[in-house]
């Protein structure tokens, strides 16, 4: 039975029961739990609403070759081809090979779509990183300025936790400027490196 309908029951038996000043703490009591019981229950409600809201649309950061990038609000599970749309499409030296446009979008994703020149440099960087690569390879050496974690994980005492931290300090720190320089990771000190020196390089 609803709990505003059983009070009301018991709040007439009360009354007619001849128990006036009980009655009337009673009712008291009643209503501020009826009204606490409103509050929480407008409370959830709200929480509901705003949650259902969030799962319905997401928001993303448009930027690069677009005509206006900026942030913008899409129905949750559009597309990028939606999002750039929303931005005013592609610019004219956008290339259109940077991004897949059927991919889905997430909320608070960025899309960065790459002008022509960009995407030019960022191939020439990869070829000039697989070349190098290969330069390593014909002279036994690891490049610890271009290797991937697996490559520096060939390395005696280097495991794959001392490969990301090498992999960490190069994108935060640019390139090593000597062999030496690898000292500066967290747990390869001069043991670790009395066992590498011989076999790492930076050129």
């Amino acid at each position: 039975m609803n709990k505003r309908i059983w009070t009301g029951i018991c709040l007439l038996m009360l009354v007619l029961s001849g128990c006036g000043e009980a009655s009337a703490a009673y009712f008291d009591k009643a209503e501020q739990e009826l009204s606490q019981e409103s509050e929480e229950t407008e409370i959830l409600d709200n929480v509901q609403e705003t949650k259902e809201e969030e799962d319905t649309e997401c928001y993303v950061h448009v930027c690069g070759a677009v005509v206006q990038p900026g942030v913008y609000k899409l129905p949750a599970n559009s597309r990028i081809y939606e999002a750039i749309f929303m931005a005013g499409g592609l610019s004219e030296d956008a290339c259109e090979e940077s991004i897949n446009q059927a991919g889905e979008i997430t909320d608070g994703q960025m899309l960065k779509v790459l002008t022509m020149e960009e995407a030019k440099t960022l191939e020439a960087g990869q070829i000039k990183a697989e070349t190098a690569k290969d330069a390593d390879s014909t002279s036994g050496l690891v490049n610890i300025n271009t290797a991937d974690a697996a490559r520096l994980m060939t390395l005696p005492g280097i495991g794959a936790a001392k490969a990301e931290s090498i992999l960490s300090y190069r994108e935060e720190n640019g390139s090593f400027a000597s062999i030496e320089d690898i000292k500066n990771i967290t747990g390869i000190k001069e043991g670790v490196y009395s066992k590498i020196k011989d076999y790492i390089t930076v050129n």
